[in-house]
């Protein structure tokens, strides 16, 4: 009876909006091996790695889930806009064989050379960044489904000017901080300095759908974009409206007043 391979597992998690990479790395550094590579922090410790990036995402390799828990708190503890509810992703690796490819969440990778396993993690922080936008997009379309439909029934959105500006600002809220961070999805920087290694980040990026997700994403950001429109529309004709009942009422009562002026 053949013995089952126990893989070594790989996890990739979207904690908040950004990290302060330098206070961590300040920390750190005092009792671990680190790397600083353009912005982003590795942490090596015998044949375990955690690499952590800028924009609020981390992937661990080979670390147990008291290790992960232990270093997630330190990096809330130095996060901007930790998430609610946090997006992850789970792989098992090998390391030593003939090529590097995934294979139904399995990743086989030729060597430990921490800069490979760098690149792969680049396209699977990508990837758990992307889940988060694309969590925020739906959530937020679903959230005012109601609004157009509303409309396309009644013909007028049944919220109060207060309500109208608020959830303009939700949806101004997420749209922005998908746009601000948009170039975070294409390919990272880094590999224009190590060209090399790029084809290991495309291993994950291909894997992962990252090209075709964004295309998706970019189509959920001009719904929500209609619908901010919508709303401005709706708050410019009831402002106009009000303006007009205003003059209706001031020529009503310089009306009235020539009338009586007349006869007293």
């Amino acid at each position: 009876m053949s013995e089952k391979i126990a893989f070594k597992q790989c996890a990739a998690y979207c904690l908040a909006q950004r990290f302060d990479i330098g206070a961590l790395a300040k920390l750190i550094s005092d009792s671990t091996l680190i790397r600083i590579i353009k912005g982003s922090l590795m942490i090596e410790d015998d044949q375990t790695w955690s690499v952590i990036f800028s924009y609020g995402a981390v992937v661990h390799w080979n670390i147990g889930a008291e290790e992960q828990n232990k270093l997630h708190q330190l990096l809330l503890a130095h996060a901007e806009n930790p998430l609610a509810n946090v997006e992850e992703d789970h792989f098992t690796f090998a390391l030593d064989c003939e090529s590097t490819r995934i294979v139904e969440d399995h990743i086989e990778i030729e060597s430990s050379d921490p800069i490979l396993l760098f690149s792969l993690s680049h396209g699977m922080a990508q990837s758990i960044k992307l889940a988060s936008f694309e969590t925020n997009a739906i959530t937020t379309i679903n959230n005012t489904s109601y609004i157009p439909k509303s409309l396309a029934q009644d013909g007028v959105i049944k919220l109060t000017r207060n309500q109208i500006a608020k959830i303009r600002g939700q949806l101004f809220l997420t749209k922005s901080d998908i746009i601000l961070n948009y170039d975070l999805l294409d390919t990272p920087d880094f590999f224009w300095e190590y060209p090399e290694y790029e084809s290991y980040y495309g291993v994950t990026a291909k894997y992962l759908e990252i090209a075709q997700r964004t295309q998706v994403l970019s189509k959920k950001l001009e719904t929500i974009h209609e619908l901010f429109e919508m709303l401005a529309d709706e708050q410019k004709h009831r402002h106009s409206a009000i303006q007009e009942w205003i003059i209706i009422c001031l020529i009503t009562f310089e009306i009235v007043m020539a009338i009586l002026s007349k006869f007293f």
